[in-house]
């Protein structure tokens, strides 16, 4: 009878190292699938932003295919003008004195 329950007792205390060690395979796995998971979300950014980007640099080609689009671009880079173009300067106005002049009675009331 003793040995039955010794026996009995071994075996509950094998099956639960199984399980505990089972439970921290398990564990180990759901840290690498969240991981896992976390790097797919921004690999999928990391692509979307090329994709955007991807696209933009072809708008772009496109545009300087074109004679207009060249011409603009060289005028950007450069700050070229073609013959007969004048460069036009817009300067702001002048602001005007915000403070009238102080009159000479108020300079010997002030001085009081």
């Amino acid at each position: 009878m003793r040995a039955k329950q010794w026996r009995q007792g071994l075996v509950t205390g094998v099956l639960l190292l199984v399980a505990f060690w089972l439970g921290s395979l398990i564990w180990g796995l759901v840290g690498k699938a969240e991981i896992a998971i976390s790097q797919a979300h921004d690999t999928k950014a990391q692509y979307d932003a090329l994709e955007t980007r991807k696209q933009k640099l072809e708008n772009n080609l496109a545009t300087l295919a074109t004679p207009l689009g060249r011409d603009a671009a060289i005028r950007t880079a450069f700050g070229v003008a073609k013959p007969g173009e004048e460069v036009i300067v817009v300067v702001p106005p002048q602001t005007a004195s915000t403070t009238p002049p102080v009159p000479w009675w108020r300079r010997v009331l002030d001085w009081f």
